[in-house]
Parts: structure tokens; sequence; C-alpha cells
């Protein structure tokens, strides 16, 4: 009883296991993150623009070779605020939490959302605003800042992966995007396989008949020995 209980014991762990490994899974490939802001956060994309005080969800909804889509939801994620249109960023050191940067602005103006890193990754994501705003931004901060000539508001998921992308400078000049954020570098290849080793085996016969007779005899013989073996009990 004491071994069927046990056994019982590690089947359900095991179903536990297998259970949660697909939620883990998830919020690395969405990078889901839990993220409180202590004051008023601008926000480009297509939704809400300045988001209160409190506690949001970021997600990676869309994963494009040059682009991310990310949406903020409320806390109990029964809400989307807005759908932000992001470029792959690298970052020299790697967090065991999420981080947020912002461009400072002006006194009485909320901070503007910038970059976002997923704990554990090196490459983040920088939030692309409409142009109007992108040149505001840049003129305020003296940085030149992602954007792209598209209306944002409102606008479609389709709208977003096919929105053209630029940066503005604060003289107002607009440059490749590239001279502002370097492209993640390829991930690198794996490594050669190892070459294969021979192994001697002994030759394979026409069908499985001597493998099952020699079988048979092993169990036979068991059999054999356990009863020899309760007749010396008795």
């Amino acid at each position: 009883m004491t071994l069927l209980k046990g056994l019982g014991t590690g089947l359900c762990l095991t179903v536990l296991c297998v259970l949660a490994a697909p939620k883990a899974k998830a919020d690395d490939w969405n990078r889901r993150s839990v993220i409180t802001f202590s004051e008023p956060v601008e926000v480009p994309g297509s939704g809400a623009q300045v988001l209160p005080a409190g506690t949001y969800v970021f997600k990676v909804t869309d994963s494009l070779s040059d682009r991310h889509i990310v949406q903020i939801f409320n806390q109990d994620e029964t809400h989307v605020f807005t759908t932000i249109l992001a470029i792959p960023r690298d970052r020299v050191n790697v967090t065991p939490e999420s981080v947020i940067t912002f461009r400072e602005r002006p006194a009485g103006e909320p901070e503007a959302l910038r970059t976002w890193y997923f704990p554990g990754r090196t490459t983040g994501d920088e939030f692309v605003y409409e142009r109007s705003k992108a040149l505001m931004l840049a003129k305020e901060t003296n940085e030149t800042v992602l954007s792209t000539p598209a209306v944002l508001i409102a606008a479609p998921l389709d709208t977003l992966k096919a929105a053209p992308l630029e940066a503005v400078t604060p003289t107002g000049d607009t440059v490749n995007v590239a001279q502002v954020v370097t492209p993640p570098a390829p991930a690198a290849e794996p490594a050669a396989a190892p070459a294969p080793v021979l192994v001697a085996s002994l030759p394979k016969t026409a069908s499985n008949l001597g493998a099952i007779s020699l079988a048979g005899m092993m169990l036979l013989g068991a059999g054999l020995l356990l009863s020899g073996f309760a007749k010396k009990l008795m």
C-alpha cells in the first residue's frame, strides 16, 4: 500500500508539472509582465495616451522580423488600454526583473514611455510614437525619437504591422531607424553535431522468434525457482 501511495503521489506531481509547463512557456513567449506606475505615464499606440498611476500588464501579442506589437492591459487583463508598435533593442546588462525606461518631460508633464525589457533577456522593445508626438518629445528631451507617419489612433493591428518606421531628431529631421537602434545580433548557429560513434552489435535475425523463445525460457525458469522456494517454505 505504501508503494502504491507513493506512486500515486508521484503521478499527481507529474500532472501538476505538465499543467503548469504551458503557462511558463506562454509567459516567456509573450513576455507577460506586471508593471506598477507610481505616477501618470504617457504611452504611444492606438489607445489611451496617458495612463494614470496604477498596475498594468504588458504583453507582446505579435512578433515580426523588424518589430513587435505590444499591448498594455489593466491588472486583471479584461481591458486593453493601448496597442503599441515597438522595435527590438538590445541592452548590455541583463536583469532578473522587468525594466521600464522613460523620456523625461518638462515639469508638470507625464514621463513618456521609452523602452521595456523582459527579465533575463538582452533584447527588449523601444516604443514608436506617432510623428507629431515624436517631434514634440524629441524637442523636449533633446533626443532622437522613433516615429511613424502612420496615424496610430484607433489603428487596426494590420496597420501597425505595415506602418513605415523612421526616427526624428530634435531639429525635426527624419533619419533612418538604423541610426538610432542597432538591430539585435542574429542568434548563434548551433554547434556542429559530434561525429557518429560506431557501436558493435549482434547480427539481426530475420524475425523476433529467437528473442521471444529466450524470454519464454527465462520466465519459465523463474517460475520453477519460485515454485520450489514456496514448497520449501511449506
